[in-house]
């Protein structure tokens, strides 16, 4: 199932996309009832939170208003039309993995790691899809793409095991991990490259784990102003996808919602030579591409001063 979050009169609403059209749900529920005794989610956490007993209401009311002849006035919409939310709107973490693939670590000079390097990002990065993305131009000019894949947690995990590690998961979205490179290397942590505002564009669907299979067999890319910058597959990651769920687990409870970035690959503008390093400016337009999770796109707009 693909879902996504969008924008009306200022609320955000929960849509699912479908063949058809975006089921805009809480219109739904006005002019369709669902099925006896089921309870249908209406925003993005309830839907995580609920896990599959919520995605399994949820589509089953999905197929419900699908297959009526009637009462559909403003329920199925045209993606295009839609102002599209962050895919998960308030995540409790946003954990983030350090050189995860081997081509990338490889690419900027550093050690292959022999643990997970974990940092974070904070909720003022949170945008969304089509959203224009501030560029600080006050205090950096080093600001570079990521194309990175998130994995969005389901249900508590604590001390879990690699095996059962996957089992915890909701689901998966594309991610911009933005990183204002000279702020990021000015001391040994880098957190203040990492977190700026806008700087963790999100989406545009959160689709779930059955829908998406293997986590580490998707084709994932960046794209510059039309130009593929990254091109690689997330089967190059250094630390598997159920290696990190596992390996955060031991040190803090993860909860429904909670997204872990989980590195990303060759091709990024720190990885050239100097004297080839063109880093983002304003008007360019980046999008992050990884496979069965769509296209998410951002303009970049240079802060006024």
């Amino acid at each position: 199932m693909k879902l996504l979050t969008f924008m009306e009169n200022g609320e955000q609403k929960l849509g699912v996309k479908t063949e058809q059209a975006v089921i805009h749900i809480s219109q739904a529920l006005q002019n369709i009832k669902p099925a006896a005794g089921e309870s249908v989610p209406q925003n993005m956490h309830a839907v995580i939170e609920g896990g599959e007993a919520a995605t399994a209401a949820l589509q089953s009311y999905v197929d419900q208003v699908l297959s009526a002849s009637s009462n559909n006035q403003g329920v199925l919409l045209s993606e295009s039309d839609l102002a599209i939310g962050p895919s998960v709107p308030s995540p409790s973490k946003i954990i983030c993995i350090g050189l995860n693939y081997r081509k990338h670590a490889e690419e900027t000079g550093a050690a292959i790691p022999e643990y997970p390097i974990l940092f974070n990002k904070f909720a003022n990065s949170i945008t969304s899809h089509g959203a224009d993305v501030p560029l600080p131009v006050r205090v950096t000019e080093k600001v570079d793409y990521e194309a990175e894949l998130a994995i969005v947690i389901g249900k508590p995990a604590k001390y879990v095991s690699k095996e059962e590690a996957l089992s915890y998961v909701f689901g998966y979205t594309n991610v911009n991990d933005l990183s204002a490179r000279d702020l990021q290397l000015r001391t040994q942590q880098w957190l203040l490259g990492k977190t700026l505002d806008g700087f963790c564009p999100v989406g545009p669907y959160l689709v779930t784990a059955d829908e998406v299979g293997d986590p580490n067999s998707l084709a994932i890319r960046s794209i510059v102003n039309g130009e593929v910058r990254q091109n690689s597959n997330t089967s190059d990651m250094i630390f598997h996808c159920d290696e990190i769920v596992s390996y955060v687990s031991q040190h803090m409870t993860l909860v429904p919602g909670d997204m872990i970035l989980t590195g990303t690959p060759e091709g990024v503008v720190l990885g050239l030579p100097p004297e080839q390093q063109v880093y983002l400016k304003d008007g360019d337009v980046v999008t992050i591409e990884i496979d069965k999770l769509g296209s998410l796109t951002n303009r970049m707009v240079a802060e006024k001063a």
